[in-house]
Parts: C-alpha cells; structure tokens; sequence
C-alpha cells in the first residue's frame, strides 16, 4: 500500500492533461471575447460593403 501511494503521488501525467486543458479554455474565452467585441464592427462593415452593391446593381 506505501508503494502504491508513493508512486501515485509522484504521478504527474494527470498534471499535464489538466495543465493542457486549461491553456485550451483560456485559448477559448479569449477567441470568444474579441468575437463579441469586434462582431459589431465586421457587421457592420459586411452591411455598407452589401448597401454599396445594392446602390452599384441599381436597386
């Protein structure tokens, strides 16, 4: 049993998977966040690119 807890608390490897998983969610919410900031900005570029060839198609 003293073998077993020795080896399982010098185990690191679950350590890493956790360590690879939170570097992945702080990744996400930063993407997320500058969508959410820059999304009304492309938006409303995507709309005066459209009214343009709207007006240049005559309609």
């Amino acid at each position: 049993m003293k073998r077993f807890l020795s080896r399982f608390r010098n185990d690191e490897r679950g350590a890493t998977a956790l360590e690879y998983g939170l570097i992945i969610a702080l990744i996400f919410l930063v993407i997320l966040s500058a969508l959410t900031a820059f999304g009304a900005t492309g938006s409303g570029i995507f709309n005066t690119a459209m009214d343009a060839i709207r007006a240049a198609m005559g309609g």
